[in-house]
């Protein structure tokens, strides 16, 4: 008999099971959910957006307020670096202008010398041009250069010299402290072309641990006890005979005494039309450059007043010297002398050497010279008896100031250094005009 289907025990048992299943699965899956909602909204799926947009705007703001300092810290160092990289290259653009243009105008200056003594010395004799256009010759040609005089020193000079020109100062250890001050002056003005002759064992230390370049001479009996143990008149005289192998060489000196302070680069200032270049010890433009000095001599009646020329000299502490002929032989002539009249002044013979003219049984030395501006190049009568008591006069700036009229040297030099280098106004004002 056909009838309907019927579940028996064993089917609803399985039915039951399986409803069992899918609410256990879809339990899970709930749970899962809630867990994935949990995270990705932990205040909640339906808090409102205006309440998290203040919350990221808080976080936002929070960063913002952090980083500012951060920023501003790293801006201005940055500034810094800039500021001070620019400063730099101005710097070093200053330096390559002012060298560019200290050899432009040596490099003109020698074309001048050259074309004039192509003009004088060449093989052909010349007619005098028309009145006031004839120039004769400034100076003598320079030597040819001899290293095989002093290979050790050619090598030295070489490396400081700067256009074949350099300062040298000779030095003992009776001097030490006046020259820390001329060597410190001359690395504040930027100079790079100078030498110590060291002429003892303790300078060439000194020099060494204040990284000055130094040269030391090989022995000689004849001139090393005098350098070492001497006075500044007595190592004076000495550079006679050591500037020559300078010159021998090929190089024009700037000697100079340890008692100076360096303000200005001096090789910016010179001519080098002449074979001598060197500052005065006069005081004002008679005294410096020369005057009519009229001597009076009642008894002769008409012809009582007879005029002499009159010049102060040059200083032999402080002159260029350029490697001419002329040159080496008023080296010489200067340096025979005073071996053989030893209580000379080496200055008073260097300037009679230098101008006497000929004249029966002497020969003058044909050489020119030139006086170096008294008030660029100033000895310290100037200083402390006119500039400082000139209101115009305190605002000119020197090239070099040269301690040459004062035994109490290093104060003064102290002074000068704290007045034109320091700008203390009135670091001259203790020390007297003259000496006591």
């Amino acid at each position: 008999m056909l009838g309907g289907r019927r579940d028996g025990p064993l089917m609803r048992e399985k039915g039951h099971t399986g409803s069992g299943s899918r609410i256990a699965i879809a339990i899970v899956i709930g749970i899962l959910l809630g867990c994935v909602f949990a995270v990705l909204y932990p205040y909640g799926l339906f808090v409102s957006d205006s309440i998290n947009q203040n919350r990221r705007i808080d976080r936002h703001s929070d960063l913002q307020k952090s980083l500012p300092s951060c920023e501003s810290s790293d801006k201005i160092d940055a500034l810094k670096l800039e500021s001070q990289s620019l400063s730099n290259t101005n710097l070093e653009l200053q330096k390559q202008v002012r060298d560019l243009s200290g050899k432009i105008r040596l490099a003109e200056q020698l074309k001048d010398h050259a074309e004039k003594q192509v003009l004088v010395l060449g093989n052909k004799p010349h007619k005098a041009g028309p009145m006031g256009t004839v120039k004769a010759l400034r100076t003598n040609p320079n030597v040819s250069p001899d290293e095989s005089v002093n290979p050790r020193l050619a090598n030295i000079l070489k490396k400081f010299a700067v256009q074949n020109e350099i300062i040298v100062a000779l030095a003992n250890s009776n001097v030490k402290s006046m020259l820390e001050i001329w060597f410190n002056s001359i690395k504040k003005v930027g100079i790079t072309n100078y030498l110590v002759v060291a002429l003892d064992d303790e300078i060439v230390d000194f020099c060494k641990s204040n990284e000055v370049p130094f040269y030391q001479r090989d022995p000689e009996d004849a001139i090393d006890s005098i350098a070492k143990t001497g006075g500044n008149h007595a190592v004076s005289g000495t550079k006679f005979r050591i500037l020559r192998e300078f010159l021998q060489l090929g190089y024009s000196v700037l000697l100079s005494d340890v008692d100076i302070v360096y303000l200005q680069n001096p090789f910016d200032y010179l001519h080098r039309d002449s074979d001598i270049e060197s500052m005065t010890d006069g005081h004002d433009n008679m005294t410096a450059y020369g005057y009519d000095d009229v001597f009076d001599e009642p008894s002769m009646g008409w012809a009582r007043y007879a005029h002499t020329m009159r010049i102060w000299v040059f200083n032999s502490g402080f002159f260029y010297i350029r490697p001419t002929l002329a040159s080496i032989e008023l080296l010489d002539r200067v340096a025979g002398r005073l071996s053989r009249e030893p209580n000379s002044w080496d200055q008073a013979v260097f300037n009679e050497e230098l101008f006497y003219p000929s004249y029966p049984g002497y020969e003058g030395l044909h050489a020119a010279k030139r006086t170096l501006d008294f008030y660029l190049f100033m000895n310290s009568k100037v200083l402390f008896k006119t500039v400082r008591n000139d209101s115009k006069l305190r605002k000119l700036k020197p090239v070099i100031v040269h301690v040459n009229y004062h035994p109490d040297k290093l104060p003064r030099m102290k002074a000068v250094v704290q007045f034109y280098v320091n700008g203390e106004q009135d670091a001259l004002d203790p020390f007297p005009e003259g000496s006591d």
